[in-house]
């Protein structure tokens, strides 16, 4: 059975920036790149979950129209470039979200789901501009 120091051993094997939150045992904050938000990842038996805040949904619409424009293309985002994650919306923020199983947890499977969420932020704050451009 895998433990929150098995997974915070892969977060420093993956050598990325990260620090654990004091009054939260078990969550650390995941640098994820400049100007993009960091990735918590929680350790909550049986499941690791993984999350991002991407942004705010009036930040992306201007209206009904946009707002549903909007949730189309999150859901469209999630069948094309998802395989780990998915977007989903949380009160009026924009999250990207995933669950690992931690009982069998391993560094590669944490590796793919941190890696699909980096390109997921990075893509998904383009394709929310775009969204809201149009």
């Amino acid at each position: 059975m895998r433990t929150e120091k098995d997974v915070e051993a892969y977060l420093l094997r993956s050598n990325r920036r990260y620090r654990g939150v004091e009054r939260r045992p078990g969550t650390f904050l995941v640098e994820t790149g400049e100007g993009l938000p960091p990735l918590a990842v929680l350790v909550d038996p049986p499941l690791v979950l993984l999350r991002a805040q991407v942004g705010r949904i009036a930040d992306a619409t201007d209206g009904p129209t946009s707002e549903a424009a909007l949730f189309r293309r999150l859901l469209q985002l999630n069948v094309r470039n998802l395989v780990h994650a998915s977007y989903g919306i949380e009160d009026d923020h924009v999250v990207l979200s995933c669950a690992l199983e931690l009982e069998n947890l391993d560094f590669n499977e944490i590796q793919a789901a941190l890696d699909e969420m980096d390109v997921a932020l990075t893509s998904s704050l383009v394709a929310l501009a775009a969204q809201k451009d149009a």
